[in-house]
């Protein structure tokens, strides 16, 4: 089973409206896109959103902050995968035997595979696929626990050939995958020499909206403990706004480092509670990891871990039912802003990677060559 099929029931009505546009990397749209008629309600007119009914008024959310080896430090790909996954069991079982018993376990970006450098075709070794033998374990977790359990890999897919994914996974009660969720986009220029090379839905936008539906651009999974979204996205209003007009309630991000201000400042703009789980590593001269937090809805932080280089637990209690009472989605300026948003030019367009596998760039170095030879800053359209 691959992405396409995990949701095709629910993206039937939404294949059938369509791509609405064809983008080419180097201009504007080469047709008119979809009108608001032919897409998927995504926004309710009145403020409100769709939602399952709670099971309970307050649920537990635990944060499991961990250490990770990257499979290319082992002899095979199976031996590492087999000695992170004991040690994201082993932190789980923690998790679920002292304090409060959790409703949603959430791990970081990268605890099953950690990260590996080297080409595109040597990453690709240090994938899994979604669902898999790695969610068959971590399933068994979620169900012993009765609870949700969230974590990032990079993955590969059989409908996207050569294309390495960042994916967020959310495994049920029940043990079973209930949604993947994709990387909206990288972040960009952060790098002097490079920019990084996963697929992002950004960068396949047309096809990925043709295979899956506009809903799973920015999707949102009702379920009985409330609303939640999953992004590794950073330093992003624009996503994280999305998602929270969506009916996002808790919006659980995974990372490898982290902006707490960040976390702090998309919570409390968009009316949401908020994760961040980190990666623990030794800080050096460039990087400090760890401190993961937990956020309320007014920027508050609930909770923090103070380590930057150990694995810790941290949880809070988040009165849902209380929450959700009479909410609405967060007011925007929409219409005041609407005629500067109509003049911006996205400086890199979308669909920048959907291109034959033997194009897609091998190195992070490669990568900057294709975003700078799309740049429309570089490259302006011409009227």
């Amino acid at each position: 089973m691959n992405f396409r099929q995990m949701i095709l029931p629910a993206a039937i009505a939404a294949v059938a409206f369509g791509t609405g546009a064809i983008w080419t990397i180097h201009g504007r749209a080469d047709a008119e896109q979809a009108t608001a008629a032919e897409m998927p309600v995504l926004v309710q007119p009145d403020g409100s959103y769709p939602v399952k009914p709670l099971a309970k008024d307050k649920i537990v959310l635990k944060v499991l902050q961990t250490t990770v080896d990257s499979l290319s430090d082992f002899p095979t790909v199976e031996e590492g995968l087999e000695h992170n996954l004991q040690h994201m069991e082993k932190i789980a079982a923690e998790a679920c035997s002292t304090g409060k018993k959790p409703d949603f376990l959430l791990y970081h970006e990268f605890p099953l595979t950690g990260y590996s450098g080297g080409s595109r075709t040597e990453k690709l070794k240090y994938t899994v696929k979604i669902p898999g033998p790695e969610t068959e374990r971590l399933g068994k977790i979620a169900k012993d626990c009765d609870t949700y359990l969230v974590f990032g890999t990079y993955a590969t897919d059989d409908d996207w050939p050569g294309h390495i994914l960042s994916i967020n996974t959310v495994i049920g009660r029940d043990g079973k995958v209930a949604k993947a969720f994709w990387k909206s986009r990288n972040i960009k220029r952060i790098y002097p020499d490079r920019e990084i090379t996963t697929t992002t839905i950004e960068a396949v936008r047309d096809r990925y909206r043709a295979m899956y539906g506009p809903e799973e651009e920015f999707p949102v999974l009702q379920t009985e403990y409330g609303n939640i979204a999953v992004s590794t996205v950073q330093m992003d209003p624009f996503i994280f706004a999305a998602f929270a007009m969506r009916g996002t309630e808790i919006m659980i991000r995974t990372a490898t480092l982290f902006a707490e201000e960040d976390v702090t400042s998309m919570a409390r703009i968009n009316n949401f509670y908020s994760t961040m789980t980190n990666i623990a590593f030794p800080p050096t001269d460039k990087y400090k990891a760890g401190e993961s937090i937990i956020v309320g809805p007014n920027g508050e932080i609930l909770a923090k871990d103070p380590s930057l280089d150990k694995d810790g637990i941290i949880e809070a209690e988040i009165p849902i039912a209380e929450f959700r009472k009479g909410r609405k989605i967060p007011n925007y300026a929409l219409d005041m802003v609407q005629p500067v948003l109509a003049q911006y030019v996205q400086e890199f367009p979308l669909n920048h990677l959907d291109v034959p596998r033997d194009q897609l760039p091998e190195t992070g170095a490669a990568m900057k060559e294709l975003m700078e030879s799309v740049s429309r800053f570089n490259h302006p359209p011409k009227d």
